[in-house]
């Protein structure tokens, strides 16, 4: 009877661990830190100590699937001579001819790498990204999988001009190191994501205070604002006669219109509330008029941008779209409001309340863009503004002067 072999024992994590720990690289990896986000860095740290240990990188790559509204992926790529940038591809990019003929597409599809010498006929390369860097000098290139642990499959691939391409050492290295390098841009993607989406959907600036901490429910702070609502006309009778895909895109044609300024103007973005949108300029003693200078800018740029909208919207047999816009300077709250497990950071307060009142006016006066007293007086910029008369406002007690651009 034949004696089974005893197996080896498996090699324990702590054993692992120990031994990553012997090593310079991988504890970098495992042990060093840097800021959120910083991809670019941590890349081009990875890409100089491999070349520091003899692997000769001409060229490196690593492809991460993003969370983001305006692109599907983020590239970035390392040169030794330039170091890090990235390249974004846009959504419809993941069905792209030359996607699907890519080694990216094969890592993708569960290749456990893709290896190619270059320095062969271009006839013999399969994919363009190889005749491109054969035409760099590049002589040999690997892919290889970034597994997550969420099942997420992202890609690191490498290129060479080493003459005899990469090394029998060269190639196990970069597979010994890999579950560490997928591990450290698995957080630096998670970092991403979660800026990205909060300042997507909070704005930068309540996206800016939640992660730094403000998250607790009734947490906040006052301020002073120049405050911006707008709100489009007639949209409940037009949104009767559009399909659904057409609602979203008018929708986001008024939005890119009101918004483009304000962002360019220094303002804020907090909520959106189906055709309306509140916005501010944060404001103290020194910088009051300027705040109220750029929320009167914008809104006169949006309402431009806007009759250049319908202009084109006219030449296309679509109904032209109108806006009202009202602007109030006061005291607003800045904070978490909510129920304990559904929290909106966003503003309140009397000015948020005066400032719907003058939208709604904006209707009942037919003028696009209404103004308080108190957003007029600090507002001066050589240009007169013209009092339209006191007129009441829903929830505030005596008659308010309301104001027009002249």
């Amino acid at each position: 009877m034949t004696e089974e072999p005893t197996p080896e024992p498996r090699q324990q994590p702590q054993m692992m661990r120990a031994r990553w720990l012997d090593d310079d690289l991988a504890r970098w990896l495992m042990v060093d830190l840097h800021r959120p986000n910083a991809e670019l860095d941590f890349f081009d740290d990875l890409c100089r100590r491999l070349v520091g240990e003899g692997i000769e990188i001409g060229r490196a790559f690593c492809g991460l699937l993003s969370l983001h509204p305006l692109f599907v992926s983020r590239n970035l790529i390392w040169r030794p001579e330039s170091g890090s940038e990235t390249r974004v591809n846009e959504h419809g990019a993941e069905r792209s001819d030359f996607y699907y003929q890519s080694p990216v597409y094969l890592i993708h599809q569960g290749a456990p790498e893709v290896r190619q010498r270059l320095d062969v006929d271009d006839d013999l390369l399969a994919y363009d990204i190889w005749r491109e860097a054969r035409k760099d000098g590049m002589t040999d290139y690997i892919a290889l999988p970034l597994r997550h642990s969420t099942g997420e499959v992202n890609v690191l691939s490498f290129a060479t001009r080493r003459r005899a391409g990469f090394s029998a050492a060269h190639i196990t290295r970069l597979r010994e190191l890999l579950p560490l390098i997928a591990m450290r841009m698995e957080l630096l993607n998670s970092y991403f994501a979660t800026s990205t989406l909060l300042n997507t959907y909070l704005g930068e600036a309540a996206a800016r205070r939640v992660l730094t901490g403000t998250i607790h429910r009734a947490e906040g702070e006052a301020l002073q604002a120049a405050v911006f609502l707008c709100d489009l006309r007639g949209f409940t009778a037009l949104s009767d006669k559009l399909e659904a895909d057409e609602i979203i895109a008018t929708l986001d044609d008024y939005f890119d219109c009101m918004i483009e300024p304000i962002k360019a103007l220094g303002g804020e973005v907090l909520k959106f509330m189906g055709d309306g949108m509140l916005a501010i300029f944060p404001m103290d003693d020194r910088t009051a008029q300027l705040a109220c200078q750029s929320a009167l800018a914008a809104a006169e740029e949006g309402v431009r941008n806007l009759t250049a909208l319908n202009q084109r919207r006219e030449a296309n047999g679509q109904k032209k779209l109108g806006v009202g816009v009202g602007l109030h300077a006061g005291e607003v709250i800045f904070g978490n409001i909510g129920s304990a497990d559904r929290l909106d950071f966003t503003v309140i307060g009397r000015a948020v309340n005066e400032v719907s009142r003058v939208e709604s006016l904006t209707r009942v006066l037919d003028r696009p863009i209404l103004m308080t007293a108190d957003f007029a007086e600090y507002h001066d910029d050589g240009r007169a503004l013209r009092s339209l008369g006191f007129h009441g406002l829903s929830g505030v007690s005596r008659p308010a002067e309301i104001f027009e651009p002249a």
